[in-house]
């Protein structure tokens, strides 16, 4: 009895030490409100006058220069490397036959359906003639004209497989890659050649919200590459991400001409310089100048040239160090852009004296 007694006692005690301790806290925070309220002393400031300036939304990029276009082509059919027409460097057109798969077995294949066609063709022909004359039935002939289409069908296959023997470029670019040598034995889907198109290039860049509204396909862009700093590079948009990525950034895509000797190579860093139109003049001013966050929209202007006065504001566009603001705020006005963590309604502020 005596231990819950002792032990009640302890707790009251504890209680009641932290709330001494809180009331004196309170109570000392409350005289310095007090202090800076009645305006014992001034809170040195410092301040700007708002102003109107045009707005410079220029804004620059870096990013990777990527292929216009970049496959991997793989083999169709089953067989051996016979004849390779072209190296690891070599300028390959749409259409130009690459290497060769042994294709002895693929005409084998070929014939074979051929003549099978040509068997059927000649059934068919019989079945006709006897249908006229109540040889067949209706369901007969229906029967050797579906083989006759299934065996069409077979022939064009087998052509396809021979002439998938010759493998061709799919594209215009450069043999970046051979996987193969002759005598190499091959299936569906054995990587054979890389093939990138550098002709144009892609530099792919990210954008913010306030720079994405501000731009287009087809802009014109300059480019720079950090390889060559002493050349200037043109190129246009071609692509803008409808959707803000995981950085709530959006990809950017600029098509980029490459000179005939393809002095960019994809891979490589660029910079895009993206020259927007001047904007009106609009009130501007200093990140520092709100309270807390830009997102309060709440500033302390100085009236009376000593007295701090809290005012609620339009905040518009971010640009870095500086914000724009579209309502609140006059021409002229005396706006606190520093100290004013120290401020609230109505305190005494001496203005810092500009150096």
């Amino acid at each position: 009895m005596k231990r819950v007694i002792f032990t009640i006692v302890i707790v009251i005690g504890i209680l009641a030490l932290i709330g001494w301790i809180l009331n004196k806290n309170k109570a000392e925070n409350q005289a310095k409100t007090d202090i800076v309220a009645k305006g014992t002393g001034a809170v040195i400031v410092r301040t700007d006058t708002v102003s109107k300036s045009s707005l410079n939304l220029d804004f620059s990029a870096n990013g990777n220069f990527a292929a216009w276009q970049d496959l991997s082509l793989l083999a169709e059919n089953s067989g051996r490397i016979t004849r390779i027409l072209v190296d690891e460097g070599s300028h390959v057109t749409r259409g130009q036959v690459l290497a060769r798969i042994d294709d002895e077995y693929l005409n084998l294949a070929l014939q074979s359906a051929k003549d099978n066609l040509n068997k059927l063709k000649t059934d068919q022909q019989r079945y006709e003639s006897s249908f006229k004359t109540g040889g067949v039935t209706k369901a007969q002939l229906d029967e050797i004209n579906l083989s006759v289409r299934n065996a069409e069908n077979q022939v064009q296959e087998a052509q396809r497989r021979v002439s998938d023997a010759y493998v061709k470029a799919p594209i215009t670019g450069i043999i970046n890659k051979r996987s193969i040598e002759v005598g190499t034995y091959v299936s569906p889907g054995t990587p054979l050649f890389d093939i990138v198109d550098v002709s144009k290039l892609k530099l792919q860049v990210n954008a913010n919200e306030t720079q994405v509204v501000n731009l287009k396909k087809g802009d014109q862009v300059k480019i720079s590459a950090t390889v060559f700093p002493d050349k200037t590079f043109q190129g246009k948009i071609s692509f803008i991400a409808a959707k803000a990525d995981n950085t709530l950034n959006y990809p950017v895509e600029i098509e980029v001409e490459n000179s005939s000797a393809q002095t960019l190579k994809a891979g490589m860093y660029g910079t895009a310089i993206f020259e927007l139109p001047e904007q009106p003049e609009t009130i501007i001013v200093p990140r520092s100048a709100f309270v807390g966050s830009v997102s309060s929209n709440e500033v302390f202007i100085l009236e009376n040239g000593n007295k701090a006065k809290l005012r609620k504001v339009t905040a518009g566009r971010n640009l870095g160090e500086q914000v724009e603001v579209l309502d609140g705020l006059k021409v002229g006005e005396i706006i606190i852009t520093s100290g004013q963590i120290n401020l609230v309604d109505g305190t005494e502020v001496k203005p810092q004296s500009k150096s």
